[in-house]
């Protein structure tokens, strides 16, 4: 199956610590942990609508229905707690028992 074929809501709570230069990015780094953002918000908008139209289904994996999308031109970037960044081809929509998703830059699909 391809795609997300019901109705999800965007859980907003997760947005800025998937953003570059937010409060919630700069905490994770103070806090030695890496992270994974966006290029900008735009493209974690285009992401989102594409895995939602096309994007495969991964798995229930750590209580979130999955569903991933690789792409031909970086879509973001991690950036370890040393400051070294890493382009990040794949995203990934996580869904909660709400319906409730947020999307994510990964390296690749997440696993159990």
């Amino acid at each position: 199956m391809s795609g997300i074929d019901r109705k999800i809501v965007l859980d907003s709570r997760h947005i800025a610590k998937h953003l570059p230069n937010t409060f919630q990015v700069q905490r994770l780094l103070s806090r030695r942990r890496a992270v994974h953002v966006f290029n900008d918000e735009a493209t974690m908008n285009r992401v989102a609508q594409a895995i939602i139209e096309r994007g495969e289904y991964v798995g229930i994996i750590r209580e979130y229905e999955r569903y991933g999308l690789f792409f031909a031109e970086a879509i973001g970037y991690r950036i370890s707690p040393d400051g070294l960044t890493t382009p990040l081809f794949y995203g990934e929509v996580k869904i909660d028992a709400k319906n409730r998703y947020h999307v994510i830059p990964s390296t690749r699909p997440s696993e159990g």
